[in-house]
């Protein structure tokens, strides 16, 4: 299982995931529900879906540091200012909020399993993989920097 770790670009794995989202909603369609505000609810979403990928780009461009995240052995400085004050991966928890959207917009319950599908695939073989070569590189800068601020949220 090592050898899937930081290989698959995030942007891709978004894409599969909401791919099996819009499969799962079209093959339960019995199922779906559609209610009052449901595009109000997908339409809230959305703008953080892509703001807090903007802002974690944004961060690491102005720490001049390498935005690409299957090789943080390329980074050349810790972000820990801005959004990064609240989510060691706001990128990550930002496309959490566009698959969110997706799958309120589509109306199917059975869908969401994708969100966990998400954070799982994510925790394993993105994120750990991550921390592991940061703490290599940083060290206890690293280390007390992940105890103030969440993996997630």
């Amino acid at each position: 299982m090592k050898s899937l770790e930081l290989k698959v670009p995030p942007v891709l794995v978004v894409a599969v995931v909401a791919g099996l989202m819009w499969l799962t909603a079209h093959y339960t369609e019995a199922f779906n529900q559609f209610y009052v505000g449901q595009r109000a609810a997908a339409i809230f979403l959305l703008p953080l879906g892509v703001l807090l990928p903007l802002l974690g780009v944004i961060g690491f461009r102005r720490a001049q540091t390498t935005v690409d995240p299957r090789d943080p052995a390329k980074s050349t400085e810790l972000v820990t200012t801005g959004i990064y004050q609240r989510t060691r991966n706001p990128m990550y928890l930002g496309f959490f909020f566009l698959l969110m959207a997706w799958g309120v917009f589509l109306g199917s319950v059975f869908s969401l399993w994708g969100l966990a599908l998400y954070v799982a695939y994510m925790n394993r073989f993105q994120i750990i993989p991550e921390e592991r070569i940061l703490t290599e590189t940083f060290g206890e800068t690293y280390k007390d920097y992940c105890q103030k601020t969440g993996r997630w949220w």
